[in-house]
């Protein structure tokens, strides 16, 4: 809320009062008491669904990539209605739930948005497969691929994407960072996570389970 609009609600609860007799002076980041709402906290309500809702769904979800990628043949928006998800019910961004088994070629971790670089067992084709280790993750692949969240159930554009940030916290946090990446140079993987197609040939995903074979 901008300082404008909150000093024109401040003016009015004034003159309501006055009107009674009665003058209520409310601090700011205090509206809250006044009108019943309580602050959005998009930590606790990340943490409220991750494990029992999200997680879940995202393993029922997932198609193997080897078989997606093969079925594409080059056109990944070809698979949307099969297996995609859309950023605003049907329409925004593309994005699909994958999974599948890898060798880990190369870690980037000089960049913020580090990545490590995938040889993807059983496949040849041309697309680049990469899954995001931080410290930044870029996009919000898995909230925009979990069908329980929708933009009109929050307050404002705000909520909506600190869910994502906080989403991407527990990943950074529980799944994978630099540090753990650098080890699995040369290692077999499984993987689980979430991509948001784009014009560039690269699978970029953000996992949300990731173990050494």
């Amino acid at each position: 809320m901008n300082k404008k609009i909150l000093s024109l609600m401040l003016i009015s609860i004034l003159i309501v009062t006055s009107m009674s007799g009665c003058i209520k002076v409310v601090k700011i980041g205090e509206e809250g008491k006044l009108t019943g709402e309580s602050e959005f906290n998009a930590g606790d309500n990340v943490a409220e669904f991750w494990e029992t809702e999200a997680l879940p769904e995202l393993k029922d979800e997932a198609v193997d990539l080897n078989e997606f990628l093969k079925e594409a043949a080059g056109d990944l928006n070809s698979l949307a209605d099969k297996y995609g998800t859309y950023s605003m019910g049907d329409s925004g961004e593309l994005s699909y739930t994958v999974k599948g088994t890898a060798t880990v070629e190369t870690v980037d971790t000089q960049s913020k948005a580090g990545t490590m670089v995938l040889k993807l067992d059983g496949y040849d084709g041309s697309e680049e497969v990469k899954i995001q280790i931080g410290t930044v993750i870029k996009g919000s692949s898995v909230r925009d691929s979990l069908s329980f969240i929708k933009f009109g159930d929050y307050t404002n554009q705000q909520d909506y994407a600190a869910v994502s940030q906080s989403i991407n916290d527990i990943i950074l946090q529980d799944v994978i960072n630099p540090e753990k990446a650098e080890e699995m140079v040369g290692k077999d993987i499984g993987f689980l996570g979430c991509f948001t197609v784009n014009d560039n040939g690269t699978v970029l995903i953000t996992p949300v389970e990731l173990e050494v074979n």
